[in-house]
Protein backbone atom coordinates (compact mmCIF):
# COMPACT_ATOMS: atom_id res chain seq x y z
CA UNK A 1 0.00 0.00 0.00
CA UNK A 2 1.09 3.14 -0.84
CA UNK A 3 1.10 6.43 1.67
CA UNK A 4 1.03 10.02 0.93
CA UNK A 5 0.68 13.30 3.10
CA UNK A 6 -1.24 16.27 1.98
CA UNK A 7 -1.66 19.65 4.30
CA UNK A 8 -5.41 21.10 3.95
CA UNK A 9 -6.39 24.40 5.12
CA UNK A 10 -10.12 24.95 5.82
CA UNK A 11 -11.43 28.12 7.21
CA UNK A 12 -13.08 27.65 11.26
CA UNK A 13 -16.54 27.10 11.07
CA UNK A 14 -16.90 26.91 7.47
CA UNK A 15 -17.40 23.80 5.19
CA UNK A 16 -14.33 22.50 4.01
CA UNK A 17 -13.39 22.34 0.22
CA UNK A 18 -13.40 18.46 -1.01
CA UNK A 19 -11.43 16.30 -0.23
CA UNK A 20 -10.77 13.39 -2.69
CA UNK A 21 -10.12 9.87 -1.93
CA UNK A 22 -7.55 9.45 -4.94
CA UNK A 23 -4.54 10.80 -6.13
CA UNK A 24 -4.25 12.46 -9.56
CA UNK A 25 -2.79 9.34 -10.99
CA UNK A 26 -6.22 7.24 -9.99
CA UNK A 27 -8.39 9.80 -11.16
CA UNK A 28 -7.84 9.03 -14.28
CA UNK A 29 -7.76 5.40 -14.40
CA UNK A 30 -11.17 3.13 -13.89
CA UNK A 31 -11.45 1.10 -10.79
CA UNK A 32 -13.35 -1.64 -10.06
CA UNK A 33 -15.24 -2.33 -6.79
CA UNK A 34 -13.88 0.29 -4.97
CA UNK A 35 -14.15 0.89 -1.20
CA UNK A 36 -13.58 4.30 0.68
CA UNK A 37 -13.05 4.46 4.29
CA UNK A 38 -12.40 8.12 5.86
CA UNK A 39 -11.19 8.17 9.71
CA UNK A 40 -10.32 11.12 11.13
CA UNK A 41 -8.95 12.66 14.81
CA UNK A 42 -12.18 11.08 16.73
CA UNK A 43 -12.26 7.14 14.68
CA UNK A 44 -13.91 6.53 11.78
CA UNK A 45 -16.53 9.31 9.37
CA UNK A 46 -19.77 8.35 8.04
CA UNK A 47 -22.52 10.68 6.76
CA UNK A 48 -24.64 9.36 9.47
CA UNK A 49 -22.44 12.48 11.35
CA UNK A 50 -24.09 15.74 10.04
CA UNK A 51 -20.82 17.30 10.09
CA UNK A 52 -19.45 15.12 7.60
CA UNK A 53 -20.46 14.65 4.29
CA UNK A 54 -18.87 11.23 1.98
CA UNK A 55 -20.23 10.67 -1.77
CA UNK A 56 -20.38 7.44 -3.50
CA UNK A 57 -16.93 8.13 -4.66
CA UNK A 58 -15.14 8.75 -1.65
CA UNK A 59 -14.88 12.50 -1.39
CA UNK A 60 -15.14 14.23 1.85
CA UNK A 61 -16.94 17.53 2.68
CA UNK A 62 -16.55 18.60 6.64
CA UNK A 63 -19.04 21.05 7.61
CA UNK A 64 -18.82 23.60 10.20
CA UNK A 65 -15.35 22.60 10.51
CA UNK A 66 -13.92 22.90 14.03
CA UNK A 67 -11.39 19.74 14.47
CA UNK A 68 -8.21 19.95 12.75
CA UNK A 69 -5.61 17.00 12.99
CA UNK A 70 -4.61 13.94 10.73
CA UNK A 71 -7.53 12.50 8.93
CA UNK A 72 -6.95 9.31 6.83
CA UNK A 73 -8.30 7.42 3.82
CA UNK A 74 -8.12 4.08 2.45
CA UNK A 75 -9.04 2.77 -0.94
CA UNK A 76 -9.73 -0.54 -1.51
CA UNK A 77 -9.91 -1.72 -5.72
CA UNK A 78 -9.27 -4.01 -8.53
CA UNK A 79 -7.45 -2.09 -11.92
CA UNK A 80 -8.92 -5.74 -13.56
CA UNK A 81 -11.26 -7.81 -12.49
CA UNK A 82 -9.04 -11.00 -12.31
CA UNK A 83 -6.22 -9.08 -10.36
CA UNK A 84 -6.05 -8.77 -6.72
CA UNK A 85 -7.03 -6.02 -4.39
CA UNK A 86 -4.91 -2.79 -4.45
CA UNK A 87 -4.86 -0.60 -1.27
CA UNK A 88 -3.95 2.67 -1.05
CA UNK A 89 -3.91 5.03 1.99
CA UNK A 90 -3.78 8.79 1.92
CA UNK A 91 -3.13 10.85 4.76
CA UNK A 92 -4.78 14.56 5.21
CA UNK A 93 -2.94 17.21 7.51
CA UNK A 94 -6.29 19.32 8.06
CA UNK A 95 -5.76 23.10 9.92
CA UNK A 96 -8.23 25.09 10.95
CA UNK A 97 -7.44 28.16 10.01
CA UNK A 98 -9.08 32.29 10.28
CA UNK A 99 -8.09 35.41 9.31
CA UNK A 100 -6.16 37.93 11.43
CA UNK A 101 -7.50 40.48 13.30
CA UNK A 102 -6.22 44.10 12.17
CA UNK A 103 -6.28 46.71 13.25
CA UNK A 104 -4.71 50.31 14.08
CA UNK A 105 -3.26 51.23 17.44
CA UNK A 106 -2.94 55.02 17.78
CA UNK A 107 -1.57 57.42 20.86
CA UNK A 108 -2.81 60.65 21.29
CA UNK A 109 -1.16 62.71 24.49
CA UNK A 110 -2.75 65.93 26.00
CA UNK A 111 -1.84 68.12 28.40
CA UNK A 112 -3.82 68.41 31.59
CA UNK A 113 -4.02 70.07 35.37
CA UNK A 114 -3.45 67.61 38.24
CA UNK A 115 -3.63 63.93 37.57
CA UNK A 116 -5.98 62.88 40.10
CA UNK A 117 -8.49 65.15 39.05
CA UNK A 118 -12.08 63.51 38.12
CA UNK A 119 -12.23 65.92 35.37
CA UNK A 120 -9.48 63.30 33.71
CA UNK A 121 -11.91 60.62 33.92
CA UNK A 122 -15.08 62.52 31.95
CA UNK A 123 -12.79 64.39 29.36
CA UNK A 124 -11.31 60.47 28.83
CA UNK A 125 -15.67 59.42 28.21
CA UNK A 126 -15.68 61.86 26.23
CA UNK A 127 -13.31 61.88 24.11
CA UNK A 128 -13.91 57.88 23.64
CA UNK A 129 -17.25 58.83 22.41
CA UNK A 130 -16.19 61.15 19.89
CA UNK A 131 -13.77 59.10 18.39
CA UNK A 132 -16.29 56.43 17.92
CA UNK A 133 -18.66 58.10 16.26
CA UNK A 134 -16.28 59.53 13.75
CA UNK A 135 -16.31 55.85 12.65
CA UNK A 136 -19.18 54.58 13.45
CA UNK A 137 -20.55 54.55 10.01
CA UNK A 138 -17.66 52.50 8.60
CA UNK A 139 -18.48 49.88 11.48
CA UNK A 140 -15.16 50.39 13.30
CA UNK A 141 -14.99 51.19 16.62
CA UNK A 142 -12.56 52.65 18.51
CA UNK A 143 -11.41 51.30 22.03
CA UNK A 144 -9.39 52.67 25.20
CA UNK A 145 -6.47 50.19 25.74
CA UNK A 146 -4.91 52.60 28.21
CA UNK A 147 -4.27 56.04 29.87
CA UNK A 148 -2.19 57.21 31.96
CA UNK A 149 -1.16 60.03 33.61
CA UNK A 150 2.69 61.27 34.06
CA UNK A 151 4.53 64.32 35.11
CA UNK A 152 7.29 65.49 32.33
CA UNK A 153 10.35 67.23 33.01
CA UNK A 154 9.71 69.97 29.56
CA UNK A 155 12.85 70.68 27.55
CA UNK A 156 14.06 73.50 29.01
CA UNK A 157 11.12 74.09 31.03
CA UNK A 158 9.38 73.02 34.28
CA UNK A 159 6.97 70.08 35.04
CA UNK A 160 3.60 69.64 33.67
CA UNK A 161 0.97 66.68 33.74
CA UNK A 162 0.14 64.79 30.83
CA UNK A 163 -1.99 61.96 30.16
CA UNK A 164 -0.49 59.52 27.29
CA UNK A 165 -3.70 57.88 25.56
CA UNK A 166 -3.70 54.42 23.82
CA UNK A 167 -6.54 53.62 21.42
CA UNK A 168 -7.47 50.95 18.46
CA UNK A 169 -9.47 51.02 15.70
CA UNK A 170 -11.62 47.99 14.82
CA UNK A 171 -13.87 46.57 12.43
CA UNK A 172 -17.37 45.93 14.44
CA UNK A 173 -18.31 42.21 15.00
CA UNK A 174 -17.49 41.01 11.02
CA UNK A 175 -20.37 38.22 10.45
CA UNK A 176 -23.34 41.25 10.94
CA UNK A 177 -21.33 43.57 9.31
CA UNK A 178 -21.14 41.76 6.02
CA UNK A 179 -25.00 41.11 6.01
CA UNK A 180 -25.58 44.90 6.14
CA UNK A 181 -23.53 46.46 3.34
CA UNK A 182 -22.68 45.75 -0.26
CA UNK A 183 -19.43 44.28 -1.18
CA UNK A 184 -17.55 47.66 -2.56
CA UNK A 185 -18.22 49.67 0.50
CA UNK A 186 -17.12 46.52 2.67
CA UNK A 187 -13.61 46.64 1.44
CA UNK A 188 -11.94 46.64 4.82
CA UNK A 189 -8.89 47.57 4.24
CA UNK A 190 -10.55 50.68 2.38
CA UNK A 191 -12.57 51.35 5.19
CA UNK A 192 -9.70 50.98 7.85
CA UNK A 193 -7.67 53.88 5.95
CA UNK A 194 -10.52 56.11 6.03
CA UNK A 195 -11.47 55.35 9.43
CA UNK A 196 -7.27 56.55 10.20
CA UNK A 197 -7.90 59.43 7.77
CA UNK A 198 -11.43 60.53 9.81
CA UNK A 199 -9.13 60.33 13.36
CA UNK A 200 -6.07 62.21 12.04
CA UNK A 201 -8.07 64.53 10.59
CA UNK A 202 -9.91 64.55 14.21
CA UNK A 203 -6.30 65.68 15.47
CA UNK A 204 -5.10 68.22 13.06
CA UNK A 205 -8.22 70.02 13.83
CA UNK A 206 -8.40 70.72 17.31
CA UNK A 207 -4.77 72.26 16.94
CA UNK A 208 -5.92 74.54 14.29
CA UNK A 209 -8.71 75.38 16.51
CA UNK A 210 -6.30 76.37 19.40
CA UNK A 211 -4.38 78.13 17.41
CA UNK A 212 -7.01 80.23 15.64
CA UNK A 213 -8.78 80.70 19.09
CA UNK A 214 -7.96 84.38 21.12
CA UNK A 215 -8.85 82.34 24.52
CA UNK A 216 -6.45 80.57 26.83
CA UNK A 217 -6.15 77.52 26.10
CA UNK A 218 -7.90 74.64 28.23
CA UNK A 219 -6.98 72.61 31.07
CA UNK A 220 -6.49 69.84 29.19
CA UNK A 221 -5.69 70.10 25.17
CA UNK A 222 -4.12 67.82 22.70
CA UNK A 223 -0.34 67.87 22.46
CA UNK A 224 0.61 69.34 18.56
CA UNK A 225 2.78 66.25 17.23
CA UNK A 226 2.18 63.51 19.60
CA UNK A 227 -0.59 61.67 17.80
CA UNK A 228 0.80 57.89 16.38
CA UNK A 229 -0.75 55.24 14.81
CA UNK A 230 0.30 51.69 13.96
CA UNK A 231 -0.61 48.57 12.22
CA UNK A 232 -1.43 45.72 14.63
CA UNK A 233 -2.03 41.48 12.77
CA UNK A 234 -3.07 39.38 16.19
CA UNK A 235 -4.08 35.65 15.98
CA UNK A 236 -6.76 34.63 18.34
CA UNK A 237 -5.26 32.47 21.25
CA UNK A 238 -4.45 29.23 20.23
CA UNK A 239 -4.02 30.07 16.32
CA UNK A 240 -0.61 31.95 14.53
CA UNK A 241 1.02 32.44 11.58
CA UNK A 242 4.23 30.88 10.21
CA UNK A 243 4.50 30.70 6.42
CA UNK A 244 7.76 28.38 6.73
CA UNK A 245 5.45 25.19 8.36
CA UNK A 246 2.55 26.71 6.05
CA UNK A 247 3.42 28.48 3.10
CA UNK A 248 0.29 27.80 1.04
CA UNK A 249 -1.13 29.78 3.89
CA UNK A 250 1.33 32.71 4.90
CA UNK A 251 -0.77 35.41 5.91
CA UNK A 252 -3.08 32.65 7.78
CA UNK A 253 -4.15 32.57 11.54
CA UNK A 254 -3.47 28.57 11.22
CA UNK A 255 -4.38 26.30 14.42
CA UNK A 256 -1.21 25.56 16.50
CA UNK A 257 0.12 21.82 16.15
CA UNK A 258 0.38 19.95 18.97
CA UNK A 259 3.94 20.60 20.31
CA UNK A 260 3.03 24.70 20.33
CA UNK A 261 0.71 26.65 22.17
CA UNK A 262 -0.41 30.64 21.66
CA UNK A 263 -1.14 32.01 25.12
CA UNK A 264 -2.57 35.77 23.99
CA UNK A 265 -3.49 37.42 20.99
CA UNK A 266 0.04 37.18 19.36
CA UNK A 267 0.75 36.01 16.15
CA UNK A 268 3.00 33.23 16.68
CA UNK A 269 2.59 29.81 17.88
CA UNK A 270 5.39 28.82 20.17
CA UNK A 271 7.00 26.01 21.27
CA UNK A 272 5.65 23.83 24.11
CA UNK A 273 6.90 20.24 23.94
CA UNK A 274 4.20 19.11 26.65
CA UNK A 275 1.35 20.29 24.40
CA UNK A 276 -0.25 17.16 22.55
CA UNK A 277 -3.36 19.10 21.11
CA UNK A 278 -4.22 21.34 18.13
CA UNK A 279 -4.86 24.90 19.38
CA UNK A 280 -3.26 24.50 22.41
CA UNK A 281 -3.52 27.98 24.69
CA UNK A 282 -1.58 27.02 27.48
CA UNK A 283 1.92 24.72 28.10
Amino acid sequence: SFFFSVKVYVKLNHNSPRILCLTNHLRNLELIDPIFQWNGPGGGLSSENSSVQISPTGTLILRHFNLSGVYTCSIVYKLTAMQPDKNLIIKYLIYAYSDPKNYYEFTARYHTGPCNSSRNTSFEKALLQILSKLVAELSYEVTLIKSECHHVKMQRGGLQNEIFFTFAVASLDREKHNRLCQQSACDATRRLNKAKRLIERFFKQQVEVSRKSSEPLPEIYYIEGTLQMVWVDRCYPGYGMNALIHPDCPECCVICSPGSYNPSNGIHCLRCDSSLIYGATKC
